[in-house]
């Protein structure tokens, strides 16, 4: 960008000069009336990440929610699957003994 600002000044440095002169009287004019825009971006950005933010706050108890459904599921599978055998080789013993 400073090659380019260079070879502008050097083709045309009267044009050049009179960018900056155009920028440094229109500056104090536009930054009021941008002022209002920027704010509004910025208010705008704000609402969006605390939007944001409370999603992803919920995504993450859904999945907590999901993952100690599951492991709960696990731990009762595991339980009734050891339990099973127990059960059956006791009604085996019952019914030999009589």
């Amino acid at each position: 960008m400073l090659e380019t600002l260079k070879k502008a000044y050097q083709n045309n440095p009267n044009r050049t000069i009179a960018i900056g002169l155009g920028a440094l009287v229109i500056t104090p004019v536009v930054l009021p009336l941008l002022k209002p825009v920027a704010k509004a971006t910025v208010k705008t950005g704000v609402v969006l990440y605390e939007k944001t933010k409370g999603t992803f706050a919920e995504a993450g108890e859904v999945m907590a929610d999901l993952v100690a459904e599951a492991k709960a599921e696990v731990i009762a599978e595991q339980a009734q699957k050891a339990s099973l055998p127990a059960s059956q080789s006791e009604s085996y013993n019952e019914s030999s003994i009589s």
